[in-house]
């Protein structure tokens, strides 16, 4: 089975369970619509690379923690789009959860997503028992404090930030738990996959400044809002091109990151492709 479906086949059991007969319906209603509205499963689809690089023995885990990892990353785009944080109407083209269906069910829908994500790795982990710890206290480390995407949403909060530190956790704590959960997935050890996540992580929050202040058709969100609240922005501090050209050169530091291994070649040609479509397509001509 290809990754794409790997992965739908697990979130879609994952969300069967939360709404089965019992559930309210809006609740419901709420969580399907934080997961499947869209998306290009960026995330999952680089831990299952990674396992696969490593062999991936075991695809009942692997799938798993893709799975929980794409689980954490809906429930925390849930939160960010609430009216205490980006007040966002719209996510990926569509209605935010809180703009379709209120803020209460939307607070309890991103909580909800991140129980079933770790409800969702410890049922592929009873199988194999002695890779659940090591991987559940990575998942959770890459969501929580010190350094992980709740503690990167707090630094909005602190009076001054270094840019590198809250972009380290708000958007690379996530990639860097997606390559070594997929590493630990496969019994490999996950300390060489690092690097692809904190690089491949900090390219994404590059092309996220990017979209928040050239927009774009693709931007599927309100643009503007890193000037509007003062966040911080490599597109704001670095200009436009100066942001693109960041953009590209992490990429290649991330491609050239990838450790030798059976799979290196595959992953390096994946990690390079999301180049393209990273930089916004009216900032394409900056790339080129």
């Amino acid at each position: 089975m290809e990754a794409e479906a790997r992965i739908e086949a697990e979130l879609r059991a994952a969300i069967g369970r939360g709404t089965a007969q019992g559930c309210p319906p809006k609740f419901a209603a709420a969580l399907e619509h934080a997961v499947f509205s869209g998306g290009a499963r960026v995330r999952p689809q680089l831990c299952l690379a990674v396992a696969g690089a490593c062999g991936d023995p075991d695809p009942a885990l692997s799938s798993a923690a893709a799975a929980a990892i794409e689980l954490i990353h809906c429930a925390s785009l849930v939160h960010d789009d609430l009216p205490a944080f980006d007040a966002a109407e719209e996510r990926r083209g569509k209605a935010s959860v809180h703009a379709a269906f209120g803020e209460p069910l939307a607070i309890l829908a991103g909580d909800a997503l991140i129980v079933m994500a770790f409800e969702t790795l410890a049922r592929a982990g009873a199988a194999t028992p002695s890779r659940l710890p090591a991987l559940t206290t990575l998942i959770a480390r890459s969501v929580g404090a010190p350094n992980g995407i709740a503690a990167g949403q707090a630094w909005e909060s602190e009076p001054e930030v270094v840019v590198e530190t809250y972009h380290r956790a708000k958007t690379g704590a996530l990639f860097v738990g997606a390559t070594m959960a997929g590493a630990l997935a496969a019994g490999a050890d996950p300390r060489p996959w690092v690097m692809l996540g904190e690089k491949i992580g900090e390219a994404y929050q590059v092309a996220d400044d990017l979209l928040d202040a050239a927009g774009g058709a693709e931007a599927g969100k309100p643009v503007g809002r890193d000037a509007a609240l003062g966040r911080p922005s490599c597109a704001l501090s670095l200009g436009t091109q100066g942001a693109v050209t960041k953009l590209k050169e992490l990429v290649g530091q991330a491609a050239a990151s990838v450790p030798d291994c059976d799979g290196a070649d595959r992953l390096r040609a994946l990690v390079s492709a999301q180049a393209n479509r990273l930089v916004p397509k009216n900032l394409a001509v900056h790339a080129a």
